[in-house]
C-alpha cells in the first residue's frame, strides 16, 4: 500500500513526552445527542459514498492535531497499519495544533476526493467547519477521540456518520471511585481538579469524578485550574493552585499531560495524592496511586475497521464508546496506554 506523506508531519514526533489526550458523541444535525456531541444525516440512511470508496485501494483521509503527545504517535500508527490491513490507501496529516492549519490541510485532502475522513479535531468547536467542508465534497466523516461541539455542527448544517473513542465520563467515575476505595469513603477529601475547562471529553471526565466523589459527604471540589493540556502548563497551574489552597490533599487530573505535570509540581514529601488519567509510561506510586488509560493506537484502527465495514454494508453505530483500563501502584502504562 502506497502511503501519502504528511506535509506538516516532519519533524512534528521529535519530542515524544509522557503525556495523554482527551477524547467525546452526539453526531451532527438532527436526531439527538450523546456523550460527544453531534447530528447525523446519517442515521436516516443519507450517508454519501463517494466513488472514491469502489477504487481498488480507497483513500482515506485522515487528520490529527499533532505528533507531540504520544497519544496521536499511538493513533497514526494504528490508522496506518489497519489502513495497509484493510485495504485503504492513508494519508495522515498533522495540524501541530492549529484549527486554521488543520482546517487547509483537510481542504486540500478533500480535492483528492478521498471515501472518507477521519478526524480527531484539534478543538471541539473549530472541528465544524472541518466536517461542513466534508460534507460539502460529499465525503462522509467518522470522528475520533475529540468530538465535535453538537451546537456548531447544528449551526453548520453539519453532520457526521460516527464518534469512537474513550467513555470520559465512565473514566471520571471510575477514578473517583478509586479515591473513595483508597483514602476511606468517608475521608476529609480536599481536591482540585487540573483539567480542560473549554473541551467535551474533559468536561465529561471532570462531571464523571465529581458526581462519583459526591458519594463521600466529606469531600469536596475546593479549586479548578487550566492545564492546557501541556505537561509544563499543569505543571505551574498545580503550583499555583496548591500555593492558594493548602489544604488540598487530593488532585484529579483529567489529562496525561495533567497527570505528569502534577506529579512534578508536587514535592517529595508532599502529601497530596494525584489520580486521573494516565500519563504514558510513567510508573504509579503512592503519591500518584491510580489512573485510568485510553488505547489510542486501538481507536485508530478501530476507525479504520468501521469504514471498512461500512464499504462492505454495514450501518455504522452513531457512538462507540470504548472502556478505559485501571492502573495503581506499582503498574506502568504502556507507551499506547495514555490518558
Amino acid at each position: 500500500m502506497k502511503l501519502r506523506i504528511p506535509f506538516t508531519a516532519i519533524g512534528a514526533c521529535a519530542l515524544a513526552l509522557t503525556l495523554g489526550a482527551c477524547g467525546a458523541v452526539d453526531t451532527g444535525t438532527g436526531t439527538g445527542t450523546s456523550e460527544s456531541g453531534g447530528s447525523t444525516a446519517e442515521a436516516s440512511g443519507e450517508i454519501p459514498r463517494p466513488a472514491a470508496c469502489d477504487e481498488d485501494t480507497p483513500y482515506l483521509a485522515v487528520a490529527l492535531p499533532n505528533l507531540t503527545n504520544p497519544y496521536y504517535v499511538a493513533m497514526k500508527q494504528g490508522f496506518e497499519e489497519a489502513g495497509e490491513a484493510n485495504g485503504f490507501e492513508v494519508e495522515v496529516q498533522i495540524a501541530d495544533d492549529d484549527d486554521a492549519n488543520q482546517l487547509a490541510q483537510v481542504q486540500a485532502m478533500l480535492q483528492k476526493q478521498p471515501c472518507a475522513l477521519a478526524l480527531n479535531a484539534v478543538k471541539s468547536e473549530p472541528g465544524a467547519a472541518i466536517v461542513k467542508a466534508a460534507n460539502d465534497a460529499g465525503v462522509p466523516v467518522f470522528t475520533v477521540n475529540v468530538g465535535v461541539d453538537p451546537a456548531s455542527l447544528e449551526s453548520q448544517g453539519a453532520s457526521i456518520v460516527q464518534y469512537l473513542g474513550a467513555d470520559n465520563t465512565a473514566g471520571g467515575t471510575q477514578t473517583a471511585e478509586q479515591v473513595l476505595k483508597d483514602l476511606g469513603a468517608d475521608a476529609e477529601l480536599k481536591v482540585g481538579f487540573v483539567t480542560e475547562p473549554d473541551e467535551t471529553p474533559t468536561q465529561m471526565r471532570d462531571k464523571g469524578f465529581e458526581d462519583a466523589i459526591a458519594a463521600n459527604p466529606n469531600a469536596s471540589v475546593v479549586a479548578k485550574v487550566d492545564g492546557n493540556v501541556k505537561p509544563d502548563d499543569s505543571l505551574r497551574a498545580t503550583t499555583e493552585m496548591l500555593s492558594g489552597n493548602p489544604d488540598i490533599n487530593v488532585i484529579f487530573a483529567s489529562t496525561g499531560p495533567a497527570a505528569y505535570g502534577a506529579v512534578q509540581a508536587l514535592g517529595s514529601n508532599s502529601d497530596v495524592k494525584v489520580y486521573g488519567f494516565c500519563a504514558a509510561e510513567e510508573t504509579l506510586t503512592e503519591q500518584y496511586p491510580g489512573c485510568v488509560a485510553q488505547e489510542p493506537k486501538v481507536y485508530g484502527t478501530k476507525v479504520v475497521e468501521q469504514v471498512r465495514a461500512w464499504l462492505d454494508g454495514a450501518t455504522p453505530e452513531p457512538e462507540i464508546l470504548e472502556p478505559l483500563k485501571l492502573f495503581t501502584v506499582g503498574q506502568t502504562p504502556g507507551p499506547g496506554e495514555v490518558g
